[in-house]
């Protein structure tokens, strides 16, 4: 579904992102694990069109996207829950989650709206107030579920459990576990190995903007555990 080869990202002088090769096959969860600093997000943002890259190319359903905005990307069906939440403070929770679904019609809204409600039913509890007056951890699912109501079938999840509760992570854990179960191949990046492990299937361990560790999660456990303490 999705293919990156020799992909570079710089920053001025800086590489963020040195030559990288990454595949997520339909309906696979793939994990990007590394301290801060190791390039995950620069990638994320790569594939999302947030920064440009200097050179290599991105691949999505067969077509290359290097080029796209990041609203045609979207529109392709890529999803995008950024690192620290980054919800619209002062907008009800309903329209922060149904900004994700801009470009659909109201029915689909409503219709979208219904079933993001069934697998996050605080949604509805909190659905008139304001984000910015929820928890992390509710931010930090408001976020995904706006990624969601775009019906995305590549979904990035950048950081998704940074700063978080072990209670909010469980429920984050769970959501990731309901979208794999409807298809959606996901992107997630992250510094806690530990609670990502245990939702990924197959894994990369990032340092200085290349992949140092591949292989199924249980391949690249120690590994990853390794690098959450660097």
């Amino acid at each position: 579904m999705l293919s990156i080869r020799d992909l570079h990202v710089a920053y001025g002088g800086t590489r963020a992102v040195d030559g990288l090769d990454l595949d997520v096959a339909a309906g696979q969860t793939v994990l990007l694990i590394g301290a801060n600093g190791a390039g995950k997000s620069s990638l994320i943002n790569a594939v999302i069109g947030l920064v440009s890259s200097a050179r290599g190319q991105i691949t999505f359903e067969g077509r290359n996207i290097s080029g796209l905005s990041s609203d045609a990307r979207a529109r392709l069906g890529i999803g995008y829950s950024p690192e620290g939440r980054r919800v619209f403070p002062s907008m009800s929770v309903k329209d922060n989650v149904l900004s994700g679904a801009a470009t659909k019609s109201q029915r689909e809204q409503s219709e979208r709206w219904d079933q993001l409600v069934a697998s996050f039913p605080f949604l509805a509890e909190r659905q008139a107030q304001p984000a910015g007056q929820l928890s992390g951890g509710q931010q930090q699912l408001v976020a995904i579920a706006r990624a969601m109501s775009g019906t995305p079938r590549l979904l990035l999840l950048d950081e998704p459990f940074l700063g978080l509760a072990p209670v909010w992570i469980q429920q984050i854990s769970t959501a990731v576990r309901q979208m794999q179960e409807q298809g959606i191949a996901i992107l997630m990046t992250e510094q806690m190995a530990r609670p990502a492990l245990k939702i990924a299937h197959y894994g990369h361990v990032m340092r200085s903007g290349q992949i140092r560790r591949s292989g199924t999660t249980d391949e690249i456990k120690g590994a990853a555990l390794a690098e959450e303490y660097l």
